[in-house]
């Protein structure tokens, strides 16, 4: 197998040298770097390539997550690896979210980091056993309340819906219902609030998902 040329993005030396010694110590890693901060890690992303970076949610006066929204932004095949002292229930799916493919504690044993960066390195996405149920039960609860919560949108709102769910766009939709965009737009955004949707694409998802059900 190729080796995994990673990144590690830690603001704390003896840490980011630690995490070298392990990784250098198994045949299938090498070190691309080291940053202590995200321009530093910018840097070495674009002159290394490396295949994988594992991020530290404390950079100093840097946010972690927002620089890895910003790196995948950029390079979306780049892995990354979160692993902080951060408790995984709050972070984890953030992270996950964010752009991260998996999150482990720094209190872990250095065999389940090895671990969780196989797994990454396969595609798949890294939690703990703890925090893949707990993140499995979050799906199946967020699904039903925005279910119900369809119950709660206004005879407009649901036509809107419909028509989202049937892969209208904002203009198709005001011109069927003799609207302004704006005004469709409007509702949208009141939709999302009410369906929990972070995003007009987990709201246009939403509505698919719905309309082929026939709900």
């Amino acid at each position: 197998m190729p080796q995994t040329n990673v990144l590690i993005v830690e603001d704390h030396p003896i840490f980011s040298k630690g995490l070298a010694a392990l990784l250098t110590s198994q045949p299938l890693f090498s070190i691309a770097g080291e940053a202590e901060n995200s321009s530093d890690a910018m840097e070495i992303i674009r002159t290394k390539q490396p295949d994988l970076a594992v991020v530290d949610l404390n950079l100093g006066n840097e946010d972690g997550l927002d620089f890895i929204k910003n790196v995948h932004a950029i390079q979306p095949q780049l892995k990354i690896l979160v692993l902080s002292m951060h408790d995984e229930r709050y972070y984890a799916s953030r992270a996950i979210k964010a752009g991260a493919s998996g999150y482990i504690m720094k209190e872990e044993a250095g065999s389940s980091v090895l671990t969780a960066i196989r797994t990454v390195m396969q595609g798949k996405i890294y939690l703990s056993k703890k925090e893949s149920v707990r993140s499995k039960e979050n799906r199946i609860n967020t699904a039903v309340e925005k279910k119900d919560s369809i119950s709660a949108l206004s005879d407009r709102q649901l036509q809107i819906f419909t028509f989202m769910g049937q892969g209208l766009g904002t203009v198709e939709i005001a011109a069927r219902l003799g609207l302004s965009t704006k005004t469709v737009d409007t509702h949208k955004e009141h939709m999302k609030l009410k369906l929990h949707c972070e995003t007009s694409q987990e709201l246009r998802q939403l509505a698919i998902e719905w309309g082929h059900k026939g709900t």
